[in-house]
């Protein structure tokens, strides 16, 4: 296989730009870097076609290994023909591949080969030649009638059955009937195996879908129930017809005195070896592709998070909601430096209530707070009931917004968050990190793992390493297309940068406590770690906006410094962008994407991304109505719709069928996490405090 020339048909790339694209990744550059800064030489592929191609071409190289592998253990095994050798080079996919090493493969001792050890390879083969009568065949049977393993004709028979099901179970051709009868007509069915009290698998007591058909949240959901104990899962066949099927290969016509035993040998084996071995697969590609696409929509919902656009030039309260031990209070300063904390008690005696006014006018008055971020946690809309009642009786334009807080708690007991704020209690840190989650989200929310971050459907039961590795591609993804400050990013956020390691991005915050601020972007290469190859991955995504050298607060890589103040000599709105590129020998994506950072340097991507809504009062359910339009922010998009947060205790559902006049198969389609949209309301239930929401109006 030329795996090279795979790829580009696959994907649909130029197969010269796939070869210098693999050359890249094989010298170990990094996909930002190649997807930012080698444009012309993959022909403007995007970090996720980079990441596409970089698996499909794990993928391919693990298959020819493979391929070596069983051509090897075959032919050591003296079976090697070169029919074999051909279908082995022909597969194209692992399964086709294990299935043809299927016969050859060791195992443990069955059945089938404790007949053949008995001897009885001879009777199968009469039975299997279809010229030999049942007379004659008993006859060869009852030479291997023992007394003591075999007793009687009738028990050599069926053990010689026992090597034909064996063999019939090991051929691909009638795997794949099974395999196929599975995919294209195979129903999953699920019962009632216990009853849940909290009735979570209720819709699934009774249930039955198409294979085909099935969505990745069904078969989580179900296969959740099964590993619980509450479900029981099974897979209906068209047996008969397979059965029938697989006798048509075997024999084209019944007329021959074994066709019998050969039946009774197939429906053994099809019962007892191959439906059961094919069930295992199709569950784990059905659970390999419901992971994939819950990872996906963890991504799709991760990128637009990550990326909302921080809020600047303010300092901020962060309040982490609560009843009985209070309501955690913390202030930050506009570049996030931890300045006050307090615990309030914003639910109880009016005198509380009142000290807790006195501390939070206080806070907004000191330290000029024009915004308060509230944590969504327990006591949340308590908590933003009375920072609404609290702001109308200040005179100063003061707002307030919801934060997801999910994971905030895993932080505040880290150990980045002691090493960051050993004096400070537990539940002051998760303060801190509500502010900054809305104060710049990005450089925040990578201090926790990805997956805590709560955006995201069945994250708990998908493939944790898969969702893991996926999920820290989006972080590294957006990272990079933000660029870092590197004289006050944390290293955690450094972690993230192209080209740099754990071990390296504690080295810079070790250098920075050393030795202060860094001074420009040469000053890098001091930091003990890093040599040249890490600086040319890392150094375009690093920022020092205190540098003499203004270009060290953009995206122009140092490699580019030259050709970039060159073009600062033009009128850059007015650049004849071709004749330029010629003139500085330079390709044109490169050149269109120093001129972008030339005509806004230090400037952050996100901000074109909405704004979160900021609000001063609140609303509650009481207060909605059928009809009414309100608006709202996008806290999660699922299959079947998506979450909206429109300033009530829960957030609001909108349908998939109620996102758009015309079909569409995703809701991703229509909007994203984080997004500002219109609903209508379409329906209440205030006793569950749930309600429908509708973007058709």
């Amino acid at each position: 296989m030329n795996i090279l020339q795979k790829l580009a048909e696959e994907l649909d790339i130029k197969y010269d730009n796939v070869v210098k694209t693999v050359e890249l990744l094989d010298e170990g550059n990094t996909i930002p870097f190649i997807a930012r800064y080698r444009k012309e030489v993959t022909g403007n592929l995007t970090d996720e076609t980079l990441r596409k191609l970089n698996d499909r071409l794990t993928y391919l190289r693990n298959l020819e290994e493979r391929k070596s592998d069983i051509t090897r253990l075959i032919d050591e095994q003296g079976k090697l023909t070169d029919d074999l050798k051909k279908q082995i080079e022909n597969a194209t996919v692992l399964t086709e591949l294990e299935d043809i090493y299927l016969p050859f493969k060791p195992k443990k001792r069955t059945r089938g080969m404790i007949a053949i050890e008995l001897g009885l390879e001879p009777v199968s083969d009469m039975i299997m030649d279809k010229t030999h009568s049942i007379e004659e065949i008993k006859k060869k049977a009852s030479e291997f009638v023992d007394g003591d393993q075999i007793k009687t004709v009738e028990e050599a028979i069926d053990k010689s059955l026992d090597i034909i099901a064996e063999s019939v179970s090991e051929q691909k051709i009638f795997r794949d009937i099974v395999r196929n009868s599975f995919i294209s007509d195979g129903v999953i069915k699920t019962e009632a195996k216990n009853e849940d009290e909290n009735g979570t698998y209720k819709m699934y007591y009774d249930y039955s879908e198409k294979v085909k058909d099935v969505k990745a949240h069904r078969i989580l959901a179900v296969f959740r129930g099964e590993k619980e104990g509450y479900l029981k899962v099974s897979f209906l066949l068209n047996d008969d017809y397979n059965i029938f099927k697989i006798m048509r290969k075997i024999a084209k016509d019944r007329n021959f005195e074994s066709y019998d035993l050969i039946e009774k040998a197939v429906k053994d084996s099809y019962k007892r070896l191959i439906v059961p071995s094919i069930e295992t697969e199709i569950r784990s590609q059905l659970k390999e592709m419901a992971d994939d696409e819950s990872i996906e929509v963890f991504k799709s919902n991760l990128k637009p998070y990550l990326m909302q656009p921080p809020i600047k030039d303010s300092a901020i309260i962060g309040l982490d909601p609560g009843f009985r031990t209070g309501c955690k209070v913390a202030v930050i300063s506009e570049f996030g430096k931890f300045l006050d904390s307090a615990v309030i008690y914003v639910t109880d005696a009016r005198k509380q209530i009142q000290r807790a006014n006195e501390t939070l006018k206080n806070f907004i008055d000191k330290y000029d707070v024009k915004l308060i971020a509230i944590g969504n946690g327990t006591a949340s809309r308590e908590t933003e009931q009375y920072v609404s009642d609290l702001l109308s009786d200040i005179d100063k334009e003061v707002y307030y917004a919801i934060v997801n807080e999910a994971g905030a708690s895993i932080y505040s007991a880290s150990k980045l968050a002691i090493e960051e704020f050993p004096d400070l209690d537990v539940t002051i840190r998760g303060a801190i990190s509500i502010a900054r989650r809305i104060q710049d989200p990005l450089a925040e929310l990578v201090k926790i793992s990805p997956q805590s971050i709560g955006v995201g459907q069945y994250q708990h039961d998908v493939n944790q390493k898969k969702l893991k590795s996926s999920l820290e591609e989006v972080v590294e993804d957006c990272v990079n297309t933000v660029g870092v400050n590197i004289n006050t990013a944390s290293s955690a956020l450094l972690n993230y940068v192209s080209g740099i390691t754990k071990s390296t991005a504690k080295n810079i915050v070790d250098y920075k406590s050393e030795n202060g601020p860094f001074k420009n972007r040469k000053e890098i290469l001091n930091v003990k770690g890093i040599g040249p190859k890490a600086f040319v991955q890392c150094a375009g995504f690093l920022r020092i906006p205190e540098s003499e050298e203004i270009l060290d607060n953009t995206e122009v890589h140092p490699e580019s410094y030259d050709i970039a103040k060159k073009i600062m000599q033009y009128d850059l709105n007015d650049i004849d962008v071709e004749k330029l590129s010629e003139e500085l020998e330079v390709g044109i994506p490169t050149l269109n994407d120093i001129i972008t950072e030339l005509k806004k340097p230090g400037r952050d991507p996100r901000d074109e991304m909405p704004k979160p809504i900021l609000r001063q009062d609140v609303l509650s359910i009481d207060d909605l109505e059928d009809g009414m339009i309100v608006t709202g922010t996008v806290r999660n998009v699922v299959d079947f719709g998506a979450f909206i947060d429109i300033g009530i205790k829960e957030d609001g559902l909108c349908h998939i069928s109620k996102m758009s006049d015309s079909y569409i198969s995703n809701p991703r389609e229509i909007c994203e996490v984080g997004q500002t949209v219109k609903v209508k309301i379409i329906g209440i239930d205030k006793e569950r405090g749930l309600v429908s929401l509708s973007m058709k109006f």
